[in-house]
């Protein structure tokens, strides 16, 4: 129980969190998993928060989300004599009266005493974690002190001011040691403030995202580049985009891609940008936007060689794996000519269905399909020429209408 991480658990704190990077993420967490399984209370409860989400570890990384595992192991965290993992149990619930029974502390204080020790010999994660027990108030269970321990509510209030408070100086130095989470705190800190004890200071938080994406953050460069292109300063988005990409942030290859695409901050390049929506897909290959992207640069022969076949492929994934309707239309032309993929007009139709803007040669594969009673439909001539005068001065639309007539009567029927 002395307070000094052991040195895998400071390995693991570098590759995880403080520099992540480095891309070791896969080989830290299986660092931490042996210590655990050695009795390194510290590294039990460092791979606990690995197993909580991206909410607690950075995404990139790609570690398994298991709640019941991250609780399992926050109990074990506690057993082992982690003070570190007590004040964490203690924050996210689990520091139940009979996990408490078996922390080998005499007392919260005691466990937040060593925790504080940590942090004050500059290791960021306990700089973290210290901040947390103030900010979310734990330090009420861990001091043992209610409402009813001051004789009055203003000197209960003064109370909380002067401890909720000293989670800023804490969440600075976790945030200048490498622990992005920090600034996530510290922004809602600012914004926010606390009830009516801490007044809000949102022009303190103006530059966090920024200062985050210099340290390095591959999330908060990501974060600062959406601040950037939202302004329309899109050569510093690119630049930041860039950066948050190569250091592995998940997303950020599709945003490169897209500014090459579209030529905002940078001239246009079609041929890199299907080449980031390549990589962006190599990391995640069911990324919506990677997909219908280059789904639509295969279709169109943009930046790559047409290839309906490729097209159809990746805007499907888009749309049968994310349930995303922004390629529908292109999913619907290759159904309805067999372009990729056998013709389908049943596919067609049902493609059609989900293009719920106006789209003329939509309107004209409708008319078409309804008109001859094609993809499982009745025939419709009345309907399919509806279709067809919708689609206006498509020209196929306009030679498919020369195959009806209007009778004496006033009904559509074909020539």
């Amino acid at each position: 129980m002395a307070a000094v991480l052991s040195n895998e658990v400071k390995q693991a704190l570098q590759d995880i969190y403080y520099n992540e990077r480095t891309g070791r993420g896969k080989e830290a967490f299986a660092l931490l998993e042996k210590a655990s399984a050695a009795g390194d209370g510290d590294a039990s409860c460092v791979l606990a928060r690995c197993y909580c989400g991206y909410q607690y570890v950075w995404r990139g990384h790609g570690f398994p989300e298991d709640d019941q595992r991250a609780t399992k192991l926050l109990h074990k965290s506690v057993e082992q004599g982690s003070a570190l993992g007590v004040l964490v149990a203690l924050r996210s619930g689990e520091l139940t009266p009979s996990v408490q029974k078996k922390m080998p502390f005499e007392s919260l204080q005691q466990a937040f005493d060593q925790a504080v020790e940590l942090a004050e010999g500059g290791d960021a994660f306990s700089q973290y974690v210290v901040g947390n027990s103030y900010f979310w108030w734990d330090f009420l269970r861990i001091q043992n002190k209610g409402k009813d321990s001051f004789a009055s509510q203003a000197e209960f209030k003064a109370y909380l001011k002067e401890n909720i408070s000293k989670c800023e100086d804490w969440f600075w130095k976790a945030f200048r040691g490498g622990i992005y989470f920090a600034a996530n705190n510290l922004n809602q800190y600012y914004t926010k403030g606390d009830e009516d004890i801490i007044d809000p200071q949102p022009e303190k938080a103006r530059d966090l995202w920024k200062t985050g994406a210099e340290y390095g953050h591959p999330l908060h460069q990501s974060i600062y580049a959406d601040e950037l292109k939202k302004a329309e300063r899109y050569e510093e988005a690119l630049h930041w985009y860039t950066e948050a990409a190569e250091g592995g942030n998940p997303g950020d290859w599709f945003e490169v891609g897209y500014l090459y695409e579209a030529g905002k901050g940078t001239e246009k390049d079609a041929a890199y940008a299907a080449a980031c929506y390549e990589k962006e897909l190599a990391r995640d290959p069911v990324h919506m936007g990677a997909n219908n992207y280059l789904g639509r640069a295969y279709f169109q022969g943009t930046g790559v060689p047409q290839d309906y076949a490729k097209a159809f492929h990746y805007l499907s994934v888009a749309h049968d794996k994310k349930g995303s309707t922004w390629g529908v239309f292109y999913l619907a032309k290759c159904c309805f000519y067999g372009l990729g993929t056998p013709q389908d007009y049943v596919k067609a139709l049902q493609f059609l269905n989900q293009v719920d803007w106006q789209n003329k040669e939509a309107d004209y594969m409708r008319g078409y399909i309804h008109a001859r009673g094609l993809g499982g439909v009745q025939e419709n001539i009345p309907k399919g020429v509806e279709y067809l005068q919708k689609a206006g001065n498509f020209d196929k639309a306009k030679e498919e209408l020369l195959h009806y007539k209007k009778t004496l009567f006033g009904k559509w029927v074909r020539r």
